[in-house]
């Protein structure tokens, strides 16, 4: 018997079926060792030597392992056939080597691209050695990010408040997002307008024609610029006579595009689906893992972890069957088609992302799988088969009309398409048995027949007036091609990257778009301004590079990290020396738009608005920044740095209080004000005025007299309990709205709620919280949203919950919250097994038993060192962030 380790216990059992009764097929449940989060895991001094920690989950996939092996045959390791999955082959190998239970037993590594028998069986008559240089490319990226994270995130923790973490690639996206938003606030807009033409031919028939040129000089786009100028031009358009000057009719071929990669899969399922890049990936890797169809569990597509874009020959011959089996052959080019990437430094070892059957069409798998299954695996099922079918032949024709009105001359043109031959268009539309296709559907508009040298009639002309727009924020898709096209990351880092972005609050998501927060945009600010290289696109891709000639041998791994450590330290000790002051002033000029921005009457920005004299500046607090007055503590003005800008704060009148009206009974003025933690209402003047924060959902342009006397003059008495005599009250807490009686708390749904309960209604509510907790619960528990059958490990069912701090996974005692934007109905038992594990883990519980508390012995608590000593140190604070089971960076 042989032992079989793959990455997941899905995978497994499809495989065990493939192999049979001689292998035993095991899952490692991703990597069984990760660098501990804390100082001194990576080792400079000592030649990059690299401590690394088996955790309590994977202690126990050790030793299954290392129990399957010592009646074994010999050990296989079959886990992903990428540079991650390289890496935990190696690290499984490793730690059985210290535990010696190898005994000279053979040990072999496969890979295979699609979770299929065939490409299983063929794998497994293929075996190889584990690829060194991949596996020091690993290293060599963990080390890095391991240093950059750990050594620069506590300078800015000491030297920008408030922010969270800094690391390799991530810094180097989150200055994409910045320094786009940065050009849509440096943006001017500028008037222009269009002008075109309603003709009509002799025959009758209506079309447009938009003006290109006049006065003998051909217009560029944009060129009319003002109203009067196009006020000009339209006079003439409205007496002149019209000519055809030339019809031309021109044959253009439109090839289909390649096979999708991960992150051309992630841009076409966030425009396309509206998935984000990390959801794909969730579908994506369901899909790979294999669906159960029929009684059947098959991978459906192949490995979603790729920069490469053709296709295996075999899959290459089958989709040219399936093309003319479902199609026809007219669909089917002459010869296969064969692709390129042009991304920068793509590397493409692995197939493109491609169906593992070609006639697995999406339609009769409909009822196998769930919609985002469908979804995603119709658009990578589309895709593929039509990157082998014929070209869309398509005729275009461009007719040139002259405009003369009393000898000033004109020049109109009309662009319309037919579509003779769909080609591979017609994989993006409904399926045909016969191949055929009607020659005369449209792409675009379509042209009635006009002839050269017929005059046409004028109908309408159109004078439009536009203003350009600043470029768009990024999505996630255009993101992610930017991040391709420049060289940034590795397909399987994108949405990790992503997904840290947001996690850190510095950046959000507003209708698709990401939209930077004043957090990141600070933290993008200090960067560029004390660590500019480490934040440049060039020398981020430049080191990509260097990792991707690492894993083809062609460069030394210890000899990269050499070279990026001596100059990073460097940078680290340099800013020992560096004051708040100096960090406030180069802020204040490299965030100017966003701190000082315009004002309507035009007086200095930076001036403090209150006390006059002043200048305003960022401060910053154990909460982050925020702005402030010089004159302080004469002058107490503040304002939050707002996460749209500094502008929006200007547009709610808040740089300065505003007069609401007096207080009926104590006489004192109500203003509403702008404070490092948001809007409220102030009730007076001096260190004893009453104040009140706007509830969430409030927006200050709405705040009127009666909504500010109503806050202010909380906590509101609705009456004496009818039992007891005492008052009862509402509020706002901490919590969020609630009732009081007799030192107990009833929550309410609602703000309004605060204002409008009634005490017959604040009684019953008081009774049910008073009812909860005589059961001996003040909560119950959480209903489950979802179930995922029982663990294999056995104790019970494992469920997706519903708790007071959002969505988890729970087994047993075990709660293992969901990560921040995970859909907890998309959850998979294989990600749950995750959570789990790594939540049993932490606590240095055992998944055997979930009751029960595992004991940690010395030897699972001590780290290990790696025998190709990749370790690199990192000598200043290390943070509390648990450490991960995959790298993302």
């Amino acid at each position: 018997m042989n032992v079989v380790v793959v990455e997941s216990p899905a995978k497994a059992k499809t495989i065990n079926k493939y192999l049979g009764p001689g292998y035993k097929v095991l899952a490692s449940f991703g990597h069984v060792r990760d660098l501990p989060a804390k100082d001194g895991s990576v080792l400079p001094d000592q030649d990059f030597e690299m401590l690394w920690e088996v955790d309590g989950a994977s202690q126990k996939r050790i030793k299954d392992i290392a129990d399957a092996l010592k009646s074994s045959d010999g050990l296989i390791l079959a886990t992903d056939p990428d540079r991650e999955g390289e890496a935990i082959s190696w690290h499984v190998l490793d730690v059985l080597n210290k535990k010696r239970v190898i005994n000279g037993k053979p040990v072999k590594r496969v890979v295979f691209n699609a979770i299929t028998k065939k490409a299983v069986l063929d794998a497994m008559a293929e075996p190889r050695d584990i690829d060194v240089p991949l596996v020091d490319a690993y290293l060599a990226r963990r080390a890095l990010d391991y240093l950059v994270g750990f050594n620069l995130s506590p300078v800015l923790w000491r030297k920008l408040p408030g922010a969270r973490s800094a690391g390799r690639v991530q810094s180097v996206a989150l200055r994409l997002v910045c320094d786009r938003e940065s050009e849509i606030e440096r943006f001017i807009s500028e008037e222009y307008w269009n002008l075109s033409a309603i003709l009509k031919t002799p025959r009758g028939d209506e079309f447009e024609a938009r003006l290109v040129s006049a006065d003998g000089k051909r217009l560029q786009p944009r060129a009319i610029g003002n109203g009067d100028e196009a006020g000009r031009l339209k006079a003439l358009l409205e007496g002149a006579s019209y000519v055809v000057d030339t019809v031309e009719a021109k044959p253009v071929k439109r090839n289909p595009s390649p096979p999708f990669t991960t992150s051309t899969l992630q841009q076409a399922a966030s425009s396309k689906l509206g998935f984000s890049a990390s959801r794909t990936m969730q579908v994506a890797q369901k899909l790979y893992e294999g669906v159960d169809i029929g009684g059947e569990t098959v991978g459906l597509i192949t490995y979603m972890r790729t920069d490469g874009v053709q296709m295996a020959p075999e899959a290459i011959d089958a989709a040219r069957r399936a093309i003319a089996n479902q199609f026809g052959d007219r669909y089917l080019p002459e010869k296969a088609r064969f692709y390129s990437t042009k991304a920068k430094n793509a590397q493409e070892a692995h197939e493109a992302i491609r169906p593992t059957d070609f006639d697995r069409v999406p339609d009769r798998i409909r009822k196998f799988l769930d919609d985002d299954q469908l979804k995603l695996y119709d658009l990578i099922w589309k895709r593929g088969i039509a990157s082998q079918m014929a070209s869309a032949e398509i005729e275009r024709t461009t007719v040139e009309i002259l405009a003369d009105n009393a000898g000033k001359k004109a020049g109109l043109r009309a662009v319309g398409s037919v579509i003779r031959f769909d080609g591979f268009i017609a994989a993006y539309t409904d399926q045909k048995e016969d191949g055929e296709q009607s020659d005369d559907s449209e792409e675009g508009g379509r042209l009635p027949e006009i002839n050269a040298r017929e005059n046409l009639a004028k109908q309408k002309i159109n004078s439009t007036q536009h203003f350009t727009e600043p470029p768009p924020r990024y999505s996630e898709a255009s993101l992610i091609k930017k991040m391709e096209e420049l060289g940034i990351g590795r397909p399987s880092t994108y949405a990790a990257t992503l997904a840290t972005l947001r996690d850190r609050d510095y950046v959000t998501i507003d209708k698709r778009k990401l939209v930077p927060q004043a957090k990141g945009r600070l933290v993008t600010a200090f960067l560029e301004s004390f660590f500019t290289k480490y934040v440049e696109y060039d020398f981020t891709a430049d080191l990509e590079e260097k990792l991707d000639r690492i894993s083809a041998g062609e460069l030394n791994w210890k000899d990269v990290l050499r070279d990026f450590w001596r100059d990073f330290f460097a940078q680290i000790e340099d800013t020992k020396e560096l004051r708040v002051t100096n960090v406030l002033d180069a802020l204040n000029d490299a965030l100017a738009p966003l701190v000082f921005p315009k004002r309507e009457d035009g007086s200095d920005p930076r001036i403090c608005q209150v006390c006059g004299t002043g200048n305003l500046s960022l401060k910053l607090g154990k909460y982050g920044a925020f702005v402030g007055c010089s004159n302080y503590p004469e002058c107490n003005y503040t304002r939050q740095l707002s996460s749209e800008g500094g502008a929006e704060a200007e547009s709610n009148g808040l740089n300065e209080p505003k007069a609401l009206g007096a207080d009926p009974v104590t006489g004192e003025e109500l203003t509403l004000r702008s404070g490092r933690f948001g809007p409220y209402i102030q009730r007076g003047d001096g260190k004893d005025a009453k104040r009140a924060s706007l509830p969430r959902g409030w927006k200050p342009e709405d705040i009127d007299y009666e909504k500010a006397m109503a806050l202010i003059s909380l906590p509101r008495d609705i009456g004496k309990h009818p039992e007891t005599g005492k008052m009862i009250s509402s509020g706002i807490g901490r919590y969020g709205p609630f009732l009081l009686h007799d030192g107990s708390y009833a929550n309410l749904e609602s703000v309004e709620d605060v204002f409008t309960v009634g005490l017959n209604r604040a009684v019953t509510l008081i009774a049910e919280k008073q009812s909860k907790a005589a059961g001996g619960k003040a909560r119950g528990a959480a209903a489950a949203l979802k179930e995922l059958g029982e663990h294999p490990d056995g104790g019970g069912a494992i469920t997706v919950r519903d708790g007071k701090y959002g969505p988890y996974v729970n087994w047993g005692k075990v709660n293992a919250t969901l990560p921040k934007g995970t859909d907890p109905q998309a959850i998979t038992v294989e990600e749950a097994l995750a959570l789990i594990a790594a939540k049993a883990g932490k606590s240095g519980g055992s998944t055997k038993k979930a009751p029960a508390k595992a004991k940690t012995t010395a030897a699972s608590a001590k780290a290990t060192k790696t025998t190709a000593k990749p370790k690199a140190a990192a000598k200043k604070p290390a943070g509390k962030t648990a450490a991960k089971k995959k790298s993302a960076e």
